[in-house]
């Protein structure tokens, strides 16, 4: 009876580990289908066209990202802008509303979804790392350089909120992006280490 109990007691254990499983391969199934449905926060504008593209990074992973391009245009290769951010935010919000409104403004613009973001490959979902995210950009000018519409001399990249760290490293040594403009309301590298507004003394950070 008492081998038995154990192996009733095992066999459900067993099942209840096979079916959280089950659960959590369902719930990352259904953030890649909701991350894949297109809920923009904004109104495309009538001056501009956007396309859904992808580009690879040079760690492998498949990004995926909106181009904007404005409708009005001669024949000359235009400037060409890259951004993305803020962190854990997607194309279809702050990072699409700036590429729509700097299309309006003549540029070619790629907002995109960073690594382990939204429609973009890499997992877990929703890091960040400082290597890679950074790559992220390089490998969006990669992919705006080869664009006949652009000048390649004429590309420059915008950095929202968490991103715009990864921004300034990007510019630091990709000597191909020739203007960089940040979003940010505070630094929060200097956050995290100090309290907002320096309210983590010396002597509290080394307890800790």
């Amino acid at each position: 009876m008492k081998g038995l109990s154990n192996l009733a007691v095992a066999s459900l254990l067993f099942l209840v580990q096979s079916c959280t499983q089950s659960i959590n391969n369902q719930n990352v199934e259904n953030m890649k289908e909701t991350a894949k449905t297109e809920h923009y926060t904004f109104e495309l504008s009538n001056k501009v066209t956007r396309q859904k593209v992808t580009f690879n990074n040079r760690y492998g992973i498949t990004l995926t990202g909106d181009l904007y391009s404005p409708k009005s245009r001669s024949n000359e290769a235009l400037p060409a802008l890259a951004i993305s951010g803020p962190f854990g935010a997607v194309k279809e919000q702050s990072s699409g509303l700036y590429a729509n409104q700097m299309a309006e403004r003549g540029f070619v613009v790629l907002a995109f979804d960073p690594s382990y973001t939204g429609e973009s490959g890499g997992e877990p979902c929703a890091v960040a790392s400082p290597d890679i995210n950074t790559e992220d950009f390089s490998s969006a000018v990669d992919f705006l350089g080869i664009r006949k519409i652009v000048d390649r001399n004429k590309i420059g990249i915008i950095g929202i909120c968490g991103w715009a760290g990864f921004a300034l490293n990007a510019t630091a040594i990709d000597k191909r992006i020739k203007a960089v403009a940040t979003a940010s309301m505070y630094d929060m590298t200097r956050v995290m280490s100090k309290g907002y507004n320096d309210v983590v003394t010396l002597e509290e950070r080394t307890k800790t």
